[in-house]
């Protein structure tokens, strides 16, 4: 297959190991930063050009980063005007890109969530605390990633600081409950296709509430329950994503889901699992060919 993998860094652990095992598996692989893709929509006549060159690609593995969404979902959904493989459809990164639209989505269906509250004014800080079970609450923006722009407020009069001041930016805002027998632990459930193939335990580092690698927290290998399996490709689904990590946390409740991403990274949960997660994603996208091919020669009979 020729495949390219639609990426801003080429450096990067997730996308060299992704250059790796498309090569590994004997596929044509070529990384293509998506803001040097222009898009020629002639009416019968999609195209997608990078610089000069008109691509023609069997699949793609998108890696769009969370400044670039609108631009990059854009180029994803013109190759899929092609008829071009793709690990993740145009419309589920925007929606799981999107914190309170995945969160609606996630609840309309029925997915254990932490209680959630999404308001405009700070007038309604009262009422807003009290849905989520008063303080301690977790503030975040809707546009935060890696732990960025999440933040613990341990008192209603620091919860309402806060919401001002991120209101004075004309920042939008999640109020969420604060799970505190998670201990500052989450699992990333890693879902490619219809199964989890890896899942680490992440903790936060000392004095922090937040257990995203880059925020300094460690991860180990951990074992899933069939419930927390089952969760993670649940929410995976429900977004339609075929290529996704299901961010979990173990409550009092049971498992509930915190975040879906599009553009997991590779490096912290392959080291941590021992597994070949570059390999899974490439198999997914063999198999989505073969079924491809069936269904057109199906058709030509």
């Amino acid at each position: 297959m020729r495949i390219g993998i639609l990426s801003r860094a080429p450096k990067s652990y997730s996308t060299q190991r992704l250059v790796e095992a498309a090569e590994e598996r004997g596929h044509e692989v070529r990384v293509l930063d998506y803001l040097r893709c222009t898009m020629d929509i002639t009416s019968g006549k999609p195209r997608v050009f990078f610089r000069e060159e008109a691509l023609q690609l069997d699949g793609i593995i998108p890696r769009i980063g969370a400044t670039y969404t609108f631009y990059g979902a854009a180029v994803v959904r013109q190759f899929e005007m092609m008829g071009t493989l793709t690990a993740n459809q145009s419309l589920s990164i925007v929606r799981s890109r999107d914190k309170l639209r995945c969160l609606q989505i996630l609840a309309r269906e029925g997915v254990g969530l932490p209680q959630t509250c999404f308001a405009h004014s700070t007038k309604d800080i009262d009422s807003l605390l009290k849905r989520v079970g008063g303080a301690p609450v977790i503030l975040k923006l809707l546009e935060s990633t890696q732990g960025k722009g999440v933040v613990l407020a341990e008192t209603e009069k620091a919860a309402e600081s806060v919401m001002s001041a991120f209101r004075q930016m004309d920042a939008n805002i999640l109020v969420q409950h604060f799970v505190k027998e998670a201990n500052g632990e989450d699992i990333r459930a890693f879902v490619v296709g219809n199964q989890v193939v890896a899942s680490m335990l992440r903790k936060a580092a000392p004095g922090d509430f937040r257990s995203n690698l880059h925020r300094g927290g460690t991860a180990e290998n951990v074992k899933l329950s069939k419930e927390e399996r089952e969760l993670a490709v649940k929410a995976s689904k429900i977004m339609g994503l075929d290529v996704s990590g299901v961010d979990l946390l173990r409550t009092d409740r049971g498992p509930q889901v915190l975040e879906v991403n599009a553009s997991p990274g590779l490096e912290g949960i392959e080291a941590s699992s021992g597994k070949d997660i570059a390999s899974e994603i490439l198999k997914m996208l063999e198999k989505e060919k073969k079924s491809f091919l069936g269904k057109r020669r199906r058709k030509e009979a």
